[in-house]
């Protein structure tokens, strides 16, 4: 398959209510080309380096999405390399949820929203949690004058982006 996000998406269930809505033979097109969307380029690094916010979608142990807002200043978000995305995880309202999954299920979406632009990057992938104990790492994800306080990082390997 050339596409590496729709290798991932586009299970049976969905290619076929691409089939039953018409939009199928596209798609396939897609799928049957050269592979793409495993690793971020320099177009990706500078969307993912401007925002100052995305959504993370995590799974629970018992199967349910969760779904939660991160944000902070532009570049908080940084492409270390083409396939690892690290970000800070700043203290919240401590209920963990999105950190209590990811010790469970490893899988996240995330997606990064431009919206004057009406652009979006959004990326699957792999989570692992930065704890104080990686100090090096979470160096590296401190914002100089940014007042919020860093609990630990995530850093995610990219499976596929679109």
């Amino acid at each position: 398959m050339g596409h590496k996000f729709a290798e991932i998406a586009f299970t049976p269930s969905v290619q076929g209510m691409q089939e039953r809505m018409g939009s199928r033979a596209g798609y396939a097109r897609l799928e049957r080309g050269p592979v793409v969307g495993s690793e971020l380029g320099p177009d990706e690094a500078a969307f993912v380096a401007a925002r100052d916010s995305f959504c993370i979608a995590t799974v629970s142990e018992t199967g349910w999405p969760y779904v939660q807002h991160r944000g902070g200043p532009p570049g908080f978000v940084q492409v270390l390399d083409p396939k690892t995305l690290a970000f800070p995880d700043f203290r919240g309202n401590r209920q963990y949820v999105s950190v209590g999954n990811v010790t469970r299920d490893d899988r996240v979406s995330l997606l990064f929203m431009d919206y004057p632009n009406r652009a979006r990057l959004k990326v699957l992938g792999r989570a692992s949690l930065i704890g104080p104990e990686q100090r090096e790492i979470l160096e590296r994800l401190e914002l100089p004058g940014y007042r919020a306080r860093i609990e630990r990082g995530f850093l995610v390997r990219v499976e596929a982006f679109d």
